[in-house]
């Protein structure tokens, strides 16, 4: 049976997610990640408003195995209990393995990752896999002042005690700006079909990052 998308207006939750992300090289084969996102509902229950709903602090470490490999290691604390009393706080643990490609211009990367969603009632454990491609929108080399482009795909699997599998897929188009050696601007949105085998949820996010590099 292949489901079907309703775009009934109380099935459908519009996020906006800015997020500030510092990249620091340790080594030139290790490196650290400290970001710190917001989200906050711009559309829910038929309505048009800018609530809060969640702040994420992440920190990610990355090895560089080969020139084209590495793996890594996550940690993110989700402060949801600030915004609404009756939502728990998450700790969330993430294993990850990545492998890139490169043809001409344009880079093809496969993320493989295990995350442990961790809360009072419950542990939930999520596998996921992500194809990406990027490329610069001007030449074949990306320099200062130039835009590029990255869109990925990505596909989720939730398993954990008393609860029924869910499956979710994403899609992600955004466009990025060399602003200078050391910083990115992205914007772009995404797609959510979240628990598509089961009651489908459709989610909208409208996405602002900002990468420092020190």
């Amino acid at each position: 049976m292949v489901p079907t998308i309703h775009w009934a207006q109380d099935n459908l939750t519009g996020y906006w997610n800015p997020q500030v992300a510092i990249n620091y090289d340790v080594t030139p084969n290790y490196s650290h990640n400290f970001s710190i996102e917001n989200r906050s509902f711009f559309y829910r229950d038929s309505d048009v408003q800018l609530t809060v709903r969640q702040m994420d602090v992440n920190h990610f470490s990355n090895l560089r195995t080969r020139d084209n490999q590495s793996i890594g290691f996550g940690i993110k604390y989700r402060l949801r209990n600030l915004f609404n009393n009756e939502a728990n706080n998450e700790l969330r643990l993430t294993q990850q393995f990545n492998v890139t490609f490169k043809k001409g211009s344009i880079r093809y990367g496969n993320r493989f990752r295990a995350e442990q969603r961790i809360t009072r009632e419950n542990t939930v454990h999520r596998f996921r896999y992500r194809f990406a491609v990027d490329f610069p929108l001007m030449g074949e080399k990306l320099d200062v002042g130039e835009p590029y482009l990255v869109i990925s795909t990505e596909s989720l699997l939730s398993v954990g005690k008393s609860m029924t599998p869910e499956y979710d897929q994403r899609i992600t188009p955004k466009l990025g700006w060399v602003l200078s050696p050391t910083t990115k601007f992205q914007i772009g949105g995404e797609y959510r079909a979240e628990n598509y085998t089961g009651s489908l949820e459709n989610e909208l996010f409208f996405l602002t990052e900002l990468v420092l590099s020190l």
